[in-house]
């Protein structure tokens, strides 16, 4: 494979950021070199170099926690990489999903037993957490206890605010409106135990697709299964 246009330094090395594509979330950090970024091109499997051991060293390969790299993205100075893709399972050598659990809170590192980086990951973290609070102190508890039927039907009232609010309401309660069928939306979903990724992992595997195949194509599946 012909050299590639970064720049590595004296040690022949480039850090690498491991990005999961779907969430965003932040899963390690390590150093590769020349054969390393080749093989990740190569191979699609996030390949580094051990400053330590002296070698080449492919993420899950004992460990089966490996991560499919689908686009590596370069830098302004092209010295840093992300290797954007799948983790299949936990990244960190701790067990944990992710290296970076711990919080910089001012002169302090602290650990958090739910290190959530992104906003629909907190969201979707506290929502799980409602499910064992008090109904009475809880809106989102009262919801799960009211039922799937419930949350369906609160779902569809706030698509129906959404709508008027596009039609004939100011921006502010467009994005007010369209927070509100998100949190309901989510809500569902983990009423029925299913994760947000999973509904981005469908839209990932849209991407490219027309619209109206999409659908014409759901339609043929569900005439096959018949009524």
């Amino acid at each position: 494979m012909a050299a590639l246009p970064l720049a590595f330094d004296a040690h022949g090395l480039i850090p690498v950021v491991v990005q999961d594509e779907l969430t965003g979330e932040v899963r390690m950090f390590a150093f590769a070199n020349l054969e390393a970024v080749q093989r990740t091109i190569r191979t699609g499997q996030a390949t580094f170099w051990s400053r330590s051991r002296q070698e080449l060293w492919q993420k899950g390969l004992t460990s089966g926690n490996d991560i499919h790299v689908t686009r590596i993205f370069v830098d302004c100075d092209a010295d840093c990489l992300i290797y954007s893709g799948e983790p299949r399972g936990n990244s960190c050598h701790t067990g944990a999903p992710s290296c970076f659990f711990h919080a910089l809170d001012g002169s302090t590192l602290a650990s958090s037993p739910a290190p959530w980086q992104t906003v629909f990951a907190r969201l979707e973290g506290v929502l799980e957490a409602r499910k064992s609070s008090s109904g009475a102190a809880s809106y989102t508890k009262s919801l799960y206890e009211k039922g799937t039927a419930a949350i369906g039907a609160k779902i569809a009232e706030e698509a129906g605010e959404l709508v008027q609010a596009l039609v004939e309401e100011s921006d502010a309660r467009v994005v007010s409106e369209a927070a509100d069928l998100l949190y309901h939306t989510l809500v569902g979903l983990r009423s029925r135990g299913i994760a947000l990724r999973d509904v981005l992992a469908e839209l990932a595997h849209r991407e490219g697709v027309s619209g109206l195949s999409e659908k014409a194509s759901r339609r043929a599946t569900e005439s096959k299964k018949g009524p």
